[in-house]
């Protein structure tokens, strides 16, 4: 019951102009901060491990800047959801298109770190491409089915969820459909090697390298920008990378986790850290997240 009454009140305020729903987006964003203490001090430990350098005054701000944003993405989310393609436009622009339309006819991967925009993008550039992407199921159904149609609004784009594995999606990119790749979380040990992300060895897959590797794809990065106060939102297509892949996968993924550092010292508050992103650990190397229950 809570599901639907809180999928109605996305859907009326959507109808609202962006600078309002920003601001509510943002007390929502600094309500949960306080209610939320569990994902509050993953937060904090992922601060304190990327950025020792920071004081904790200077990490609690950088947390409640982040829930700030997050708050945004959620309520925002609606537009994603039932917004015209017309008004979608307005809101979302498109920097470096060129730099996608200049590979047609070649296998395409998007490098896309966990930025809480990046839904935004996905659905921005579904209206000028079909893309693929792989999901992960929600564990709330409901939410999980309307995620699930609002990605799946605009052309014929595929979502593939985790469990099927790489393989459709390689089809689909030879197919000529860019792979909306999202590859810096952690998913386990499965498919990963222990490569460092802020001075911290990270559980990271290495599907990058494999993938340009097996589909001979050019890699090209997509960060999605979330502007201050409502003004929208800005989906870069950046240059592809040369060469890539490299003399090796860890190789590969290392350049890859020094890239998203890179970007992420951009826009600090915006990148996603309500993630466990160390929780998979080297053999004999103790958790850095505490065991409490709120």
């Amino acid at each position: 019951m809570m599901t639907r009454l809180a999928l109605v009140l996305m859907w009326l305020l959507h109808f609202l102009p962006l600078p309002l729903q920003a601001t509510l987006g943002r007390g929502l964003g600094l309500l949960l901060y306080w209610l939320v203490g569990k994902r509050r001090r993953i937060a904090l430990t992922n601060l304190r491990l990327c950025f020792p350098q920071l004081s904790e005054a200077e990490r609690n701000t950088l947390v409640r800047r982040h829930f700030a944003v997050f708050g945004r993405s959620f309520i925002e989310r609606g537009l994603l959801w039932w917004a015209s393609p017309a008004r979608l436009r307005r809101i979302v622009r498109v920097e470096g298109m060129q730099h996608l339309d200049a590979q047609s006819g070649r296998p395409v991967i998007l490098l896309v770190p966990h930025f809480v925009g990046l839904d935004m993008g996905w659905t921005r550039l579904t209206l000028e491409r079909d893309m693929v992407s792989i999901y992960a199921n929600q564990k709330n159904l409901l939410f999980n089915a309307a995620l699930y149609r609002g990605r799946l609004r605009f052309g014929n784009s595929q979502l593939l969820s985790r469990q099927q594995g790489t393989r459709p999606a390689l089809r689909a990119m030879r197919s000529g459909m860019p792979f909306y790749y999202l590859p810096d979380m952690d998913y386990g040990e499965r498919d990963t090697i222990f490569v460092p992300f802020f001075g911290v060895p990270a559980a990271t897959i290495t599907g990058l390298s494999r993938l340009a590797r097996m589909g001979k794809a050019v890699v090209l990065p997509v960060i999605t920008r979330m502007l201050p106060g409502g003004r929208g939102y800005v989906v870069e297509i950046q240059a592809p990378w040369t060469d890539f892949p490299g003399e090796s996968i860890e190789a590969d993924t290392r350049r890859m986790n020094a890239y998203i550092e890179n970007e992420v010292l951009k826009l600090p508050e915006q990148y996603f850290w309500l993630h466990k992103r160390f929780k998979t650990r080297p053999p004999g190397e103790s958790g850095h997240y505490e065991k409490k229950r709120d």
